[in-house]
């Protein structure tokens, strides 16, 4: 069975439980991460993740809420004692935020700190993003600020299928991606350039026929109000708020 964790919930700026919006998902062989914009590994030990298994991370794209924790995230590999290789997959334009962070520090004398494999991926609809014996990843672009590329996640041995939106308006890319799913992870920051409210990230599940909406990247509670879930509901019977460290099987 594989398993996704909401490392982190919140929006740039969100309550005081949440943090920035992170992801896993994991099996018994795999642990593949999803942005670090906050302390990335803490998240990962707060679950009850298993960083032992770690295979890849994927950043979706070049804000600081999505990226900045990447060099604080290899000193914790360093001090965890990883050796193998660590595969960081995205877009060129996340890639290239995520290379300057992490050369803004002077690493040279840390013996031992793990090689990055940077692994570019294509901002077109079906890219392939990653794949092991658990997973198989591919993308589709959103509709944000800066690019940006939602992920579709599907376990090998189950069959099951998540999906992340990432920072996006309501996209047609993405209810192509998404359809089918077991879960929609979408976010939910408000109706404004770039992003989407409840409500629209309901239609977006409604339309992709998934099983069950996740809303993440959540303001502070007084702009989503529970008037916005629920419209949501209304729209999508099966949506919830994610829950900050709420594991789910997929």
């Amino acid at each position: 069975m594989a398993y996704l964790h909401l490392l982190g919930t919140g929006a740039a700026l969100s309550d005081p439980h949440r943090t920035t919006t992170m992801l896993a998902v994991e099996s018994e062989h795999s642990l593949v991460l999803i942005d670090c914009g906050g302390d990335l590994a803490q998240r990962v030990f707060s679950v009850g993740a298993h960083l032992e298994r770690l295979s890849a991370l994927l950043i979706t794209h070049s804000h600081p809420d999505h990226v900045s924790g990447f060099p604080l995230f290899m000193e914790k590999l360093w001090l965890f004692g990883r050796e193998q290789p660590l595969q960081v997959c995205g877009i060129p334009s996340a890639i290239d935020q995520a290379r300057r962070s992490f050369e803004a520090f002077d690493t040279s004398g840390w013996a031992g700190m793990p090689e990055i494999r940077w692994c570019e991926v294509l901002s077109e609809a079906g890219a392939a993003v990653w794949s092991d014996e658990s997973f198989v990843i591919t993308a589709a672009p959103g509709t944000h600020g800066v690019p940006v590329t939602a992920l579709r996640i599907e376990d090998r041995a189950g069959g099951g299928v998540v999906t992340y939106s990432a920072d996006t308006e309501p996209s047609d890319a993405v209810v192509r991606l998404a359809t089918g799913s077991d879960i929609l992870v979408h976010e939910a920051t408000g109706r404004f350039a770039g992003h989407s409210d409840a409500g629209q990230a309901a239609e977006v599940a409604s339309r992709a026929g998934v099983g069950r909406l996740l809303l993440v990247h959540l303001p502070p509670a007084e702009r989503l109000g529970p008037a916005g879930i629920l419209v949501a509901t209304e729209r999508f019977e099966h949506t919830e708020e994610g829950v900050e460290g709420g594991s789910y099987s997929f």
